[in-house]
């Protein structure tokens, strides 16, 4: 069923809501694997620890439903949200580490959350638009393993985040799972910032040396095979049990070990690459904007159109260029992938069916639905302006 305008208006609200919440944090890292067991939320916890040790404002937002490990590695387990206005505001840990987590809103641990996909997307939604993360440096997202409903809603939901920190294991068995993750980013959007390879051998206590538990080299050749960059990998220590079971970041209480060292070297490329993440976003901020086209105007049913018009802005919000193009045949999910493959970030419609709709956001493209029919410029600049008027969405196929 399409959405009436009453629901689109509430998405769209819904929409802004979030962009005003998160407008302050500068970015935002998602930390992912899609293999389970292979210490990815240690790593987002080291991660935002450490980032946190560099005099950096974090918040770490635990995005695991079903799984949420944050409040046990943080020794936060029992802590109580409070509310302020219109807001929640976070669990700060250590005077400097702001923290959310679906662990905080349970009262039995032991207690399973059996959720569908949409409790799931909606309580994330509410993580991000109605929690009150004020002004950060970063914002690290641990999110559950694979490529399903949680990962697919944040990457949705913040829109353009920096990029995603890939967590595996050196065996086989993990690379194969992990490198779905890979392509999961890819057909997204999502930069990969790095991979890291955990549980890299294990350091003994007594003399240091370190013996390979696991065979394979699997982290640096799934980065040399997909071309991503390789951040580094983290040996196994005796200590780094006790320390989460204790909810003591590893980073923190044992800096001096090899193993903390090895997390350091990780991290340290992520804050360098800082000045480079900052450019990488002002060029993203340059923005391209497909509209479906007939007569020359936008197609009030998508379905019909002719062709589109593929306008590039600048980083000042100005038109810069404008394609007009011929699409491939209208068969299900061609144009999504089409116009993704081209970089485009929003489609501005006048109708357009709720499963097309799908199909694009699944391809990293923003929808907006019942858009008059006027020239593309004009609409373009009313979408910048953010005084573009959207009407019914007249069409479901």
């Amino acid at each position: 069923m399409p959405f009436s305008q009453e629901q689109q208006k509430q998405m769209q609200a819904q929409q802004e809501q979030i962009k005003q919440n998160i407008k302050h944090i500068k970015h935002q890292i998602l930390v992912l694997s899609g293999k389970g067991g292979v210490g990815k939320s240690s790593i987002a916890v080291n991660l935002a620890v450490w980032l946190s040790m560099q005099s950096k404002k974090v918040g770490l937002l635990d995005v695991d439903i079903h799984g949420p490990s944050i409040p046990k590695l943080l020794n936060l387990e029992g802590s109580k949200l409070q509310g302020r206005e219109d807001k929640i505001e976070p669990i700060i840990y250590n005077n400097t580490l702001k923290v959310m987590s679906i662990g905080f809103l349970i009262q039995d641990e032991n207690v399973a959350l059996i959720w569908r996909g949409p409790m799931k997307h909606n309580v994330i939604k509410q993580f991000v638009s109605e929690v009150s993360w004020g002004d950060l440096d970063y914002l690290i997202v641990d999110c559950p393993p694979g490529t399903g409903d949680e990962p697919l809603s944040i990457v949705q939901l913040l829109e353009k985040p920096d990029g995603a920190v890939i967590v595996t294991t050196p065996q086989q068995l993990a690379v194969t799972d992990v490198k779905k993750c890979i392509t999961f980013c890819k057909q997204l959007n999502l930069p990969i910032l790095g991979i890291i390879e955990n549980m890299d051998g294990f350091i003994c206590p007594h003399c240091n040396q370190k013996t390979d538990i696991f065979s394979g080299d699997g982290g640096k050749q799934m980065a040399k095979d997909f071309n991503v960059p390789f951040l580094g990998s983290i040996p196994i220590d005796s200590n780094m049990v006790p320390a989460a079971d204790l909810g003591k970041p590893f980073i923190y209480y044992n800096n001096q070990s090899p193993t903390a060292q090895a997390l350091n070297n990780a991290f340290e490329p992520l804050l360098r690459s800082n000045k480079q993440i900052e450019t990488n976003n002002k060029e993203n901020s340059k923005m391209r904007i497909a509209i479906p086209l007939f007569d020359g105007k936008l197609s009030q049913h998508f379905g019909h159109c002719e062709k589109f018009a593929v306008i590039d802005t600048d980083s000042s919000n100005s038109i810069s260029n404008r394609e007009d193009l011929t699409p491939p045949p209208h068969e299900p999910g061609v144009l999504p992938k089409w116009l993704g493959g081209m970089g485009v970030n929003v489609i501005i419609a006048g109708g357009m069916g709720q499963r097309a709709q799908q199909l694009f956001a699944q391809n990293g493209i923003e929808v907006v639905v019942g858009a008059p029919a006027e020239s593309p410029e004009n609409l373009v600049a009313a979408y910048l302006g953010k005084t573009l008027q959207s009407g019914e969405n007249l069409c479901d196929h």
